[in-house]
């Protein structure tokens, strides 16, 4: 092969990966800003989990725990890369918009079918024995990311980065900016202090 041609393959493919590194930056910053990314991102999204296995949530604990039946007996899940105010731990009171953010996820997730992705990053479980997991529901949307976005959630990192870690930074950073749930100035602020 000729060096020109060789020179040519080598600059067509950094082109090529330039744009698609691109691309992935671009549409993660317009997400919310344009309705038609919001809809491809979906449908990206969609593609992806089609292969998960669907399982049904039995209770909600909190806004970042929920119950599953796993597997023939009921499991305890907890939402990697976020955390919401407590509302159930014993040694601490309830936190503000604790109890707001338990409810938002009964209303997206109790009583229906979740797929699970697991982080080999993260392990399968944590220390109390919960599954570790990104959950998707039935329309392919991750109650993670709606959580973060709609402000009942903040960014979570326990120990080792994870893989959306960076996307749900950005979320956090969009519902603070847009005063979103428990950053809003009628609710927390952010704080998470005791009612």
């Amino acid at each position: 092969m000729p060096k020109g041609a060789i020179r040519f393959s080598i600059a067509l493919a950094i082109i090529v990966i330039i744009a698609l590194i691109y691309e992935i930056n671009t549409t993660q910053f317009a997400l919310f800003k344009n309705p038609l990314l919001n809809q491809i991102h979906l449908n990206v999204t969609q593609s992806t989990t089609q292969n998960l296995k669907s399982y049904t949530v039995t209770r909600v604990v909190d806004g970042d725990t929920f119950v599953i039946d796993y597997e023939g007996k009921e499991d305890k899940i907890r939402l990697i890369g976020i955390n919401t105010p407590e509302t159930v731990d014993p040694r601490k009171p309830i936190q503000c918009f604790g109890k707001e953010a338990s409810k938002q996820m009964k209303s997206l997730a109790e009583g229906k079918l979740v797929g699970l992705e697991f982080d080999e990053s993260q392990g399968y479980r944590d220390i109390y024995g919960r599954l570790l997991a990104y959950a998707y529901l039935s329309d392919g949307e991750m109650l993670n990311r709606k959580m973060l976005a709609d402000g009942y959630a903040y960014e979570y990192t326990y120990m080792k980065p994870y893989k959306y870690q960076k996307e749900f930074r950005e979320l956090q950073k969009f519902a603070e900016q847009n005063k979103r749930g428990l950053w809003s100035d009628d609710s927390c602020k952010g704080e998470l202090k005791a009612n």
